[in-house]
């Protein structure tokens, strides 16, 4: 095979690859975009703000991204991370003493046959029964919708994840298409540089002319 064929059959394989990768590049630039724009929208119409630093709890200050993000509205993914793990996170351990929606259904439970039992029996402390099964389908009620809101805020933070790959990818991409267009105009440039004739890789002594 002639040398010059070579070259431009690798340069032209290229230029194939290098568009192959920017369109690749440019639909995971569509996508990050995509997924940027929605969480920033989404969070926004929640209008959650961080409280401001100088409303900080001692255990609130204890949270580097609670400080950074004080008096801040919240509207990235990564706000939402601090806010469901390190705001909520911490209040719901604090109110249920570290206790799940589930695992709080249990006591819930307990005190609502106890209320029954107490009622069937016109026992003297039904009343007070009542109210601790007020207070833990209160506290269990608070702690679902925390849960519910944390859930949500993560689901926003992971969604954004995924826009933050999409974008690291089509860098990549886009790197890649670059290499690959230098290279086959360096390619290029070699073939007609080189003599229609010249073999590749031919034998030593086809190159060297024979003396007579």
């Amino acid at each position: 095979m002639k040398r010059r064929t070579l070259d431009l059959l690798f340069s032209i394989g290229g230029l194939g690859l290098a568009v192959l990768l920017l369109v690749v590049g440019i639909v995971l630039t569509t996508n990050a975009n995509f997924a940027n724009d929605y969480v920033h929208d989404q969070l926004a119409a929640q209008h959650i703000n961080f409280k401001p630093a100088d409303q900080l709890t001692d255990e609130e200050k204890k949270s580097d991204c609670l400080r950074e993000y004080a008096g801040q509205a919240l509207t990235t993914g990564k706000q939402a991370e601090c806010y469901a793990n390190e705001f909520i996170g911490l209040h719901l351990t604090t109110m249920s003493g570290g206790k799940t929606y589930a695992e709080l259904g249990e006591p819930e439970s307990a005190l609502r046959a106890q209320v029954a039992e107490a009622e069937k029996n016109n026992a003297a402390n039904v009343d007070d029964l009542k109210q601790q099964l007020a207070q833990a389908s209160a506290l269990r009620e608070t702690v679902f919708k925390g849960e519910s809101l944390r859930g949500m805020l993560l689901t926003s933070y992971g969604f954004s994840e995924f826009g933050r790959k999409a974008g690291q990818g089509a860098l990549a991409m886009y790197l890649g298409a670059a290499l690959l267009l230098l290279l086959s105009i360096a390619g290029l440039v070699h073939a007609f540089r080189t003599p229609a004739s010249e073999a590749f890789a031919a034998p030593e002594n086809a190159r060297k002319p024979v003396n007579a």
